[in-house]
């Protein structure tokens, strides 16, 4: 099932997302949902949290290549600054699953998704 459709962008508004390959350096949990990952993007570390407890165990994260929104203002959660967003499919009602978004193939880190 299909969610609602949001409003189009042009293309000018999507060119200013900064879509990029980042690998989990660290992971731990946060609290009861979230997971705090270490990445290095590119050879700059950042930290970013995400609402994936529920679907990942820290330890499966470490060494996976993923793909983030690097452009995302920082922002607290549980008192961490995540530096960005990692990117997956959710919603899959039939067995209530979330993906991570992941390369097919081995990619450095930090490399631009287009």
């Amino acid at each position: 099932m299909a969610d609602e459709q949001k409003e189009q962008i042009s293309y000018e508004e999507f060119a200013k997302l900064d879509i990029r390959t980042a690998k989990v350096l660290e992971a731990e949990p946060l609290g009861e949902k979230l997971i705090k990952m270490l990445m290095d993007v590119g050879g700059e570390k950042r930290t970013i949290v995400a609402g994936i407890r529920r679907w990942y165990k820290p330890e499966e994260l470490v060494g996976k290549t993923v793909i983030i929104l690097y452009n995302l203002k920082g922002r607290k959660i549980l008192g961490v600054e995540s530096q960005g967003m990692v990117l997956g499919v959710d919603g899959l009602e039939e067995d209530g699953t979330y993906t991570l978004i992941v390369p097919e193939k081995d990619v450095p880190s930090g490399r631009r998704v287009r």
